[in-house]
């Protein structure tokens, strides 16, 4: 099996992160890439570099206005007065009915949801390659049956027109929308401990691609404002959403019958290939301790994706420094391959 990753994905560095009203250092740090590439190796799955199919893809889910954004916010940043090393944004705009500003701050406010998404002089360059990354997974698959994309930073937060969570480009949706734009009719599924927001917000109106998430419930956990059960879709997208939510602190057995629903629910969907998005954050040890998933649990996920009969796209999402983390990639990896 073949695993992807670009080194330029590393240059993306980010120091601020605002969590429960402190500022600390963001816990999204290139060390996470290093830990993610050793349990890749350990289980075995050869690390190869991405192809660059260039804009396009991106385009098809990203808008414009907020590519032209990621791309050169940073330089006109820096040359404000005082301004500080990362753009952050200290101003929000209220709805898209609001008037879209042209000065820096007014974008960054319009263009990034929280201050968990610092933008540096190296984040599109990493955020592209990650996307990248991501593509070239996902031909991969669809040519060999399974492939895993080490997206750092990770994506499923980004929403078409906004940065968030750690997120620029939603990498699990452009690779969704690419696939799909190959003639294959797929299923997003998300078991990132987090709501996988951005990529709900992307498909929400579309009945071409089922989105489901099986993450810690969104009524005492980020994002907070989506990722609840009633949200199905809506117009012609109705139905082809899913949110699996569960309580804090639930274990393996509840997170795998979760997952086994989600899998149901692809099929009945008629899904023919499917992307995973693969947060190993639902770890007992990861440091937002939200749910207290095993390495085991992670590699029961890895045997029954594996048996799941279609092309299986994995793309990384959450799963902070902990002395687990590349325990638990190797476990799903380890145990798909087996």
């Amino acid at each position: 099996m073949k695993a992807v990753f670009d080194t330029r994905q590393m240059a993306h560095d980010p120091k601020t992160f605002l969590r429960m009203g402190q500022v600390q250092a963001s816990p999204e740090q290139p060390e996470r890439a290093r830990r993610l590439q050793s349990g890749a190796a350990t289980a075995g799955w050869d690390l190869i570099s991405p192809k660059d199919y260039g804009l396009a893809p991106i385009a098809a889910v990203h808008g414009a206005d907020y590519l032209a954004f990621l791309q050169t916010i940073h330089a006109r940043w820096v040359q404000m007065p005082d301004a500080s090393a990362e753009v952050i944004p200290n101003i929000h705009s209220r709805s898209r009915s609001d008037s879209y500003p042209s000065h820096p701050v007014g974008q960054a406010g319009w263009h990034q949801a929280d201050m968990a998404c610092p933008i540096g002089a190296d984040t599109w360059a990493s955020a592209y390659w990650s996307a990248q990354s991501a593509l070239t997974a996902a031909e991969f698959a669809l040519d060999n049956g399974a492939s895993y994309a080490l997206c750092r930073p990770p994506g499923h937060h980004a929403f078409s027109d906004m940065a968030g969570g750690f997120c620029f480009l939603n990498n699990a949706a452009i690779a969704a929308q690419w696939m799909t734009q190959a003639g294959r009719r797929v299923a997003v599924l998300d078991v990132d401990v987090h709501h996988g927001n951005g990529t709900q917000e992307i498909f929400y109106e579309r009945s071409d691609i089922l989105t489901a998430s099986v993450h810690a419930d969104a009524a005492r956990f980020y994002p907070f404002f989506w990722g609840h059960p009633h949200e199905r879709g809506a117009g012609a997208g109705l139905g082809a959403n899913l949110n699996l939510s569960l309580p804090l602190g639930s274990e393996d057995s509840p997170w795998l019958h979760a997952i086994e629903r989600a899998l149901g629910y692809s099929d009945t969907f008629g899904a023919d290939c499917l992307v995973v998005a693969l947060g190993l954050d639902a770890h007992v040890s990861d440091p937002f301790n939200a749910l207290r998933i095993t390495t085991q649990g992670f590699g029961a996920l890895g045997r029954r994706l594996a048996r799941c009969g279609k092309p299986v796209v994995l793309i990384q999402e959450g799963g902070y420094l902990s002395d687990a983390l590349s325990e638990n990639l190797a476990a799903v990896l380890g145990a798909f391959e087996e």
